[in-house]
């Protein structure tokens, strides 16, 4: 009996009890009023008409509640209606699959989401189980953890691995909820879940490119570190050797100064390429950063091995390399460390191989060095001189020596070359050779250079207000320094403040830095001329100079390196080279200086070829402004 009757019998017998009572109760008031059967007969139809009366008052105040009641019935079906139908159009519009099987797990319903990442059709799923989308990647414990998550909690979130249509296995994050209805039993399963695809193969490059060099798609030293230890502690259980190998290449600034970073970089992916060509499999391969790459070989156990693939290296790099238009040469330097002889550690076997780089690169490029361990006690000399350095310009310990320059012609002393001396406060005057290097490596030179051209203006100025009668000042310009756009400016400020006539001061520049951007040397050298001081090309026939370029240069003086001064006049090659330069300065008149000058012979040997000025020990070692002899 449904519960809508039970309530209708409930009140109709109500309406009997209540009646009878009536009836009953109006009777006995009736006959206490009266015993006149007349009047009782009277009483009896007008407590009829009242009854009746109330019986219809009763019947409209039911009424009115009943429809009262079913207008908010219809009002509520039309609300819960109106949620089934934005609950369905939220199920149908989600990009989330959502699947719902009934207590047995038999798929009973699925949204347009899940047929889009599935593939599957609504009728092809309708009464099958979700065991079909199973991708074979998971075992049965896996999905007893999920059975036993849902009873005990019942819900389960977690990654699955499941199978489209087409077969393609791909990555799931699920949310599996278990319903249940009024009386408390499970009723149905809801599984909602998104395509993570997506965001799986984002993790995966990110991954690669935290441990992948983006341009040349080689490990990257996070990687290469990473390997050298799993390399290290197998070679160290199976009792054999490895080899690291650190390759740099030789003046690769110069191709990016010069052509640009673009053709720079695509030299570095020709350069990653045909290092993989030579190694080939078995071997370690990284770029470590800028143009420093590391080549781990395992199974090298002897330094004859390392030693030949470093040569088979450093051969193929002399190699040229042709794309777009371009045909380049560039070296490598190569520094070689071994374990377990050299280091224990992968960390020391990379300071090791930085050393012997660094030696590589000091015995003139293009070759390799093995590590020993004199380089570290000289790498570490390196980095505490690069500390004292930095210190002694703060605590003013450099000093300023001044080496004569002689006319040749005459004998007389004309000019000075400003040189830059280190007073240590505990080693003495240390040699320009030992700290000059390391602050070229530091950067620091740009700064010290700064310092000596500010240092020698002042030392002029005062000469010449003691009458003294130098015809020049001359100060060396590092690469660094001379790459510094703004240079000019430096130097206009520097000659602004003290006060020194800018035709008192020649600036000295390398051939090699001259050569590194031409065009931009070009422009660097006229700025600097306009200010009205002159210039002058140190270590000349060292470098590549274009004879075109010089020709634009304006630059009205030749230094000749002191190389070729040392085997005058006995080395025909030095003779042949000192003429030549010699006789295109004078064709393009310029002034030929010397340096290097230790004998007579040589000082009489530039005087018959018509040199003007020479300096070196024969005329005078450097010295303190106060020393110079003025005799």
């Amino acid at each position: 009996m449904s519960v809508s009757v039970r309530d209708a019998l409930r009140m109709a017998a109500l309406y009997v009890v209540f009646s009878i009572l009536w009836l009953v109760l109006s009777e006995g008031v009736l006959r206490t009023m009266s015993d006149d059967p007349l009047a009782l007969t009277v009483g009896r139809q007008i407590n009829v008409v009242i009854w009746v009366l109330v019986s219809a008052l009763l019947i409209f105040v039911t009424r009115a509640r009943l429809l009262n009641f079913i207008g908010i019935g219809a009002r509520l079906r039309r609300d819960d209606r109106e949620r089934l139908r934005m609950a369905a159009a939220v199920f149908d519009s989600t990009l989330e699959g959502v699947l719902v099987t009934d207590r047995r797990g038999l798929i009973v319903h699925v949204n347009r989401a899940f047929m889009r990442i599935t593939g599957y059709q609504q009728e092809e799923v309708l009464g099958q189980r979700p065991s079909k989308f199973k991708s074979g990647r998971h075992g049965v414990p896996f999905y007893q953890q999920i059975y036993a998550t849902l009873a005990e909690k019942g819900e389960w979130s977690g990654e699955i691995w499941n199978r489209r249509k087409s077969g393609e296995i791909y990555p799931q994050w699920q949310t599996i909820c278990a319903i249940s209805d009024d009386n408390g039993q499970l009723s149905h399963y809801v599984a909602v879940f998104s395509d993570i695809s997506a965001i799986k193969h984002s993790e995966q490059e990110l991954a690669y490119l935290a441990h992948h060099d983006p341009l040349t798609g080689l490990p990257n030293r996070l990687l290469f570190n990473d390997r050298a230890e799993q390399a290290l502690a197998a070679a160290q259980a199976n009792k054999r050797g490895c080899a690291l190998l650190l390759l740099d290449l030789d003046h690769f600034q110069s191709i990016n100064d010069g052509l640009g970073h673009t053709i720079g970089d695509q030299l570095l992916k020709l350069v990653g390429e045909r290092l993989r060509e030579v190694l080939g499999n078995g071997v370690t391969l990284a770029r470590l950063g800028g143009d420093e790459f590391g080549v781990l070989a395992e199974n090298c156990q002897q330094v004859g091995q390392a030693g030949k693939l470093a040569q088979l290296i450093i051969e193929r790099m002399r190699e040229p390399f042709d794309f777009d238009g371009h045909r380049l040469f560039i070296s490598a330097s190569v520094g070689i460390s071994l374990f377990p002889s050299d280091a224990l550690s992968a960390e020391q076997l990379l300071r090791n191989a930085d050393s012997a780089l660094f030696k590589a690169k000091g015995n003139g490029r293009a070759c390799y060095a093995l590590y020993t361990e004199e380089l570290t006690a000289h790498a570490q000399h390196r980095v505490e001189t690069a500390g004292e350095l930095r210190q002694a310009l703060a605590q003013d310990e450099l000093r300023v020596f001044y080496q004569p320059v002689h006319d040749l012609f005459t004998g007389k002393m004309v000019g000075v070359e400003a040189l830059v001396r280190w007073q240590h406060p505990q080693r003495g005057l240390v040699p320009p050779g030992e700290f000059i290097p390391i602050a070229e490596r530091t950067g620091l030179i740009a700064e010290i250079d700064a310092w000596v051209l500010r240092q020698a203006c002042r030392q002029m100025v005062h000469w010449q207000a003691d009458g003294r009668g130098l015809a020049f000042v001359a100060v060396n310009i590092s690469s660094r320094l001379f790459g510094q756009h703004e240079l000019y400016r430096q130097v206009a400020e520097v000659l602004h403040e003290t006060g020194l006539d800018p035709a008192l001061l020649e600036l000295e520049v390398t051939e090699s830095a001259v050569m590194e951007d031409p065009e931009v040397a070009l422009e660097q050298l006229h700025r600097l001329r306009e200010l009205g001081l002159n210039l002058a090309i140190d270590d000349f026939g060292t470098g590549y100079s274009s004879l075109l370029r010089l020709k634009r240069m304006p630059v009205q003086k030749l230094k000749i390196d002191q190389g070729f001064v040392a085997g005058l006049p006995q080395d025909d090659d030095d003779i042949a080279i000192v003429r030549v330069i010699i006789a295109l300065a004078r064709s393009m008149g310029m002034q030929v200086h010397a340096e290097g000058i230790e004998q007579a012979e040589q000082a009489r040997f530039l005087l018959e070829q018509q040199c003007q000025l020479g300096q070196g020990y024969w005329f005078g070692r450097p010295v303190p402004a106060g020393a110079l002899n003025w005799g």
